[in-house]
Formats: C-alpha cells, sequence, structure tokens
C-alpha cells in the first residue's frame, strides 16, 4: 500500500513538482492532485505527468485527500490556509515546503486552529535558479536535508508520516525549532541570495554595465548564480524573515567594514590572514556536507 493515498499540491512548480515526481517514482502516492491560481500551468503539469488531476477549488481538492503540501511562495501561504480551512478534514494533514517557519506558524495558529494535531510545517532544503513545473525533476531531494518544525499540537503519526514521505524522496530529514531555523537560513541562505540579488543590481545599474558583464567570467558566475531564482519567491522570503535577516546583514556589515579598514591600511598580512581563515572554513564545509555529485 502507498504512504498517501491522495495528495495535493497547491503550486505545482520546481519544488512541488519535484515531490509529486520523488512520490511516483517511489510508488509512494496513488494520486496526486495539482491546484494552483495558473490554470495554464496546472495544465501543463498534467501533461507532464507531474499530476493526475487538477482542481479549480478547495471542496474538490479535499475531498479524500491524506496530505496537502502547500509549495507556492511563503507570502501566498497564509491565503492559502484561509481558504482550505472550511474544507478541512479532520485526518488531512497539512504541510508546507516554506523556507521560512515561523511567519507560517503563526499563520497555522491563526486560520487553522482546530486542526493543528495534523500541521507538520517543513522546509526541503533544495531549489535551483530556473522554476516552473518544466524545471521539476525527481532527483531534486535526493541527498538533500529537509528540515521539519514540529508543533507541540502534533500527533506524531502525522509527523512521522511527513518524515517518511521526504525520506522516501531521497533526502535525510532533521527536525529543528521554528526559531533556530529561521535565524539559520537567515545566515547561510536569505544573506547570499540578498548580497548575489544586489551586486547584479548594482552592477547592472551602472553606465559602464555592459563593458562589465562581458568581461565577468566564472567567478562571478558562481557568486552570482542564485541571484537567476525567483524573483517573488525571494521577496516573500526577505520580508517574512527580515528581523533576522537584518541581523545578518548588520553582521555582514562589519565585516565589510573589516576588509574596508584593511585595504585602507594597506594591511596585507591581516588580509591575508583572514583570506585563509575564510579558505579552511569553506574547505572543512565542503569536505564534510556538499556531495561529491549531485543529479541535474
Amino acid at each position: 500500500m502507498a504512504l498517501i493515498g491522495k495528495l495535493v499540491i497547491c503550486g505545482v512548480g520546481l519544488i512541488g513538482g519535484s515531490l509529486a515526481q520523488a512520490l511516483k517514482r517511489a510508488g509512494a502516492v496513488e494520486q496526486v492532485v495539482g491546484i494552483g491560481r495558473r490554470p495554464e500551468s496546472l495544465l501543463r503539469a498534467l501533461e507532464l505527468g507531474v499530476i493526475d488531476a487538477m482542481a479549480t477549488t478547495w471542496a474538490e481538492a479535499l475531498d479524500g485527500a491524506d496530505v496537502v503540501v502547500l509549495a507556492t511562495p511563503v507570502g501566498q501561504i497564509e491565503a492559502q490556509m484561509v481558504a482550505l480551512a472550511s474544507h478541512l478534514a479532520s485526518g488531512t494533514i497539512v504541510t508546507d515546503v516554506g523556507s521560512t517557519k515561523r511567519d507560517v506558524i503563526e499563520a497555522a495558529y491563526r486560520h487553522l486552529d482546530a486542526s493543528l494535531a495534523h500541521v507538520v510545517p517543513a522546509h526541503p532544503i533544495a531549489g535551483a535558479e530556473k522554476s516552473g513545473v518544466e524545471a521539476a525533476f525527481a532527483e531534486l531531494y535526493r541527498g538533500r536535508k529537509v528540515v521539519v518544525t514540529p508543533l507541540p499540537e502534533n500527533e506524531p503519526a502525522a509527523v512521522d508520516k511527513i518524515r517518511a514521505m521526504w525520506s522516501l524522496c531521497g533526502a535525510s530529514v532533521v527536525d529543528m525549532a521554528p526559531q533556530d531555523h529561521d535565524r539559520v537560513f537567515a545566515a547561510v541562505s536569505h544573506l547570499p541570495h540578498l548580497l548575489a540579488f544586489g551586486l547584479v543590481h548594482d552592477l547592472a545599474g551602472r553606465a559602464n554595465a555592459e563593458l562589465l558583464f562581458s568581461h565577468a567570467a566564472s567567478g562571478f558566475r558562481d557568486f552570482t548564480r542564485i541571484a537567476g531564482s525567483h524573483p517573488e519567491m525571494w521577496r516573500d522570503i526577505c520580508i517574512a524573515n527580515r528581523q533576522a535577516l537584518l541581523g545578518e546583514l548588520d553582521q555582514y556589515l562589519a565585516e565589510l567594514a573589516y576588509l574596508r579598514a584593511l585595504l585602507l591600511s594597506s594591511d596585507g598580512e591581516r588580509l591575508e590572514q583572514l583570506f585563509d581563515e575564510a579558505r579552511r572554513a569553506r574547505n572543512a564545509w565542503a569536505e564534510q556536507f556538499v556531495p561529491t555529485t549531485t543529479a541535474e
């Protein structure tokens, strides 16, 4: 018997579409139903075989649903909770893939308070600069982490099902407190995206932008790759996690001020020491945590 009978995915793009494909490949789901704000995207997902059916209303989508995955940008999740709340059966599990957790959980307490036993927030640490269902692929989560942030009200069986769902996609599942999640990812995900977007925006606005971009090579490509990510999604993430992100940005500004002081004083010795410390830390991270091969 499949882990999930009827799976409803709200927002069948890269993340939601890849989840559907991975679960289908694992034989872990019997039916995948898509719902979202763009019928043309759902039709394309249907054509590609990513979903088995599309729904136009939450009443239709949730009829007999075992699990609902909210895979829209985080700024839309509260509205989706409002819309689905009155159609939610007592045993249906609601989870999400949002890159921030405090705002999602606060929305759940406001609008799904009667169903908190089955509301299990989560965040897959996976993605790509491309978006949309055509970018989805079943191997996206293989070897990646998924963070689950259970609520005190959760039934253990509901949490276990969400953990099992992601494990069947090839992911490594870890638990984390919501506040820790938002602080950690402000530092290692949200700040790097903010910096990449900022650098490209700065250079693109200069009078000699064409000259600059024509000479940019691999270092610029690697540093700014994530500036090709979905603007709406990252707008929502940055606003939702702005307090933690502002703290990380202030910390980084202090680091930039220190680097500026070293340059101003021509202190090559300390500059090299800083570079060496950073190089060793980065290499140690890569050796311990970065897979040697990744599926594309």
